[in-house]
């Protein structure tokens, strides 16, 4: 059964040319939360790993547990969008986050790090939500072409968050200074419990107030009368039966989306125990937390300097030169030590900065109706941040930490072939293969013609020959 084409258009609900400034303020908001939530996993990780005892490895399950809540949740919050709009995921998000920041509350009670991990789930599955609803809902608020900008230019609050977390954490999680892993070994039983009860303490007060600030932003959203976006139809003359999986460059971009964050969740949770070490900078956990805002700050920066970049620059261009960029300088922090090698590594934060906005907004170019989906897809693909981590952990805990940093170098290769070869999207594909078809037939009608040149030529020699040949 055939399906009518239909065309593509995006519709607001506003009477003539409306102003998008109040509503994406409010996104940028949502963003900042992101990221500000996000990275005090950065400082969680050091703080629970001395208070636990925990291998790279293990420590590396808080970000298992926050970021494998994009491939759990992700579909689930996509079907919210589809069903309720963007404006109600946005404060059910809201409301989601604010419980999981309260279950830290009877972790940090119990000095339970099974708890730490549940509460985290709990809290980024509600980050997920804001993801899978504010990155299409900023991507759909105004033009097409200017979508990568719109989006950077949002991530810079993220990054704003992810800068701020750091020293913020730092001073409250880190004030107290941890016992030295021998130290611990030698406490008895119930002195280990009081001590762990103490050190966790220090994560209640931080929380419970992100919770309550949680709880009046999602009353206050609730409250507001925010932009209705609705795609309705795509590209003129795609069948309306389309699929996702027939858009390669969403397909490879959840795969760049699954490199990226994984690179650069691996290389901020290591950062406080990366410049702990004696050949690289030998600095305290709360002294090296302080250095991590470089990193995240580095990527606040990038993110504003690239927002017009990419009004004047094809986008993919760009990511390929942040990727090729990004992995230099791991390889060269790798090869070096001391604080050269600290700040090589620092400073690969500013060229992360427009990777996100733009491997999403080519990912979902020509999706049209099957946005939502889309983006449902490419924030599955944070799930990265879950698994990259863990496995460098692996590598680390068996090669050291030094070396560990090979695997986002491998993240971001991928990322340059993203941006050079798979973020194309079918209607370039398209251009392409009609061109190799043309190429393809005029080589055929040459080689065709100069064969039967050829053969009508031997046929003459053939002939001439034979003529001579007859007797008179």
């Amino acid at each position: 059964m055939a399906s009518r084409p239909v065309a593509a258009t995006s519709k607001v609900s506003a009477a003539v040319t409306p102003n998008y400034s109040r509503p994406l303020a409010i996104v940028a908001s949502l963003f900042f939360i992101m990221g500000f939530l996000t990275c005090l996993n950065d400082i969680l990780i050091p703080h629970l790993k001395s208070i636990f005892d925990l291998s790279y490895a293990r420590a590396m399950l808080i970000q298992f547990a926050f970021f494998s809540a994009y491939f759990l949740f992700s579909v689930p919050w996509t079907k919210i969008v589809n069903n309720f709009g963007y404006q109600v995921t946005m404060v059910v998000s809201l409301l989601t986050i604010a419980l999981g920041a309260f279950l830290f509350i009877p972790a940090a009670s119990n000095a339970s790090y099974l708890l730490f991990l549940g509460a985290l789930l709990v809290l980024a599955g509600g980050i997920t939500g804001l993801q899978v609803s504010a990155n299409p809902y900023v991507d759909l608020l105004g033009k097409p072409e200017t979508a990568s900008s719109r989006l950077d230019l949002v991530q810079a609050f993220n990054s704003l968050g992810t800068t701020i977390a750091p020293k913020i954490g730092g001073l409250l999680i880190l004030s107290v200074a941890p016992l030295a892993v021998d130290e611990l070994r030698r406490l008895s039983p119930a002195a280990l419990h009081f001590y762990r009860l103490q050190q966790a303490a220090s994560v209640k007060m931080p929380y419970t107030f992100i919770g309550i600030t949680l709880l009046l932003l999602a009353v206050l959203i609730g409250f507001l009368k925010l932009p209705k976006v609705e795609t309705i139809a795509a590209v003129p003359g795609r069948e309306a039966n389309d699929s996702i999986w027939w858009h390669p460059n969403l397909v490879f971009g959840a795969i760049g989306i699954f490199a990226y964050v994984g690179a650069e969740v691996s290389i901020g949770s290591f950062l406080v125990s990366y410049l702990g070490l004696p050949e690289i900078a030998n600095l305290s956990a709360k002294t090296a937390a302080g250095y991590v805002s470089f990193y995240w700050g580095s990527a606040m920066v990038g993110r504003f300097v690239g927002a017009p970049l990419l009004e004047r620059f094809k986008p993919g261009y760009l990511l390929a030169l942040c990727a090729v960029a990004a992995a230099t300088l791991v390889i060269a922090s790798m090869a070096l030590t001391g604080h050269i090698a600290m700040w090589t590594i620092l400073a690969v934060g500013f060229f992360n900065s427009i990777m996100f906005p733009t491997i999403f907004s080519l990912g979902e170019a020509e999706l049209g109706p099957l946005s939502g989906t889309g983006s449902g897809l490419l924030n599955v693909a944070i799930v990265g941040g879950a698994i990259i981590p863990v496995l460098q952990g692996l590598i680390a805990d068996h090669a050291g930490l030094h070396h560990a940093f090979v695997l986002p170098v491998v993240c971001y290769l991928y990322i340059l072939l993203y941006a050079l070869k798979g973020s194309k999207p079918n209607s370039e594909r398209c251009l392409v293969r009609a061109g190799c078809v043309i190429l393809s037939r005029s080589a055929a009608r040459v080689k065709f013609s100069s064969s039967a040149s050829m053969s009508a030529a031997f046929w003459k020699r053939t002939s001439i020959v034979g003529s001579k040949l007859k007797p008179s």
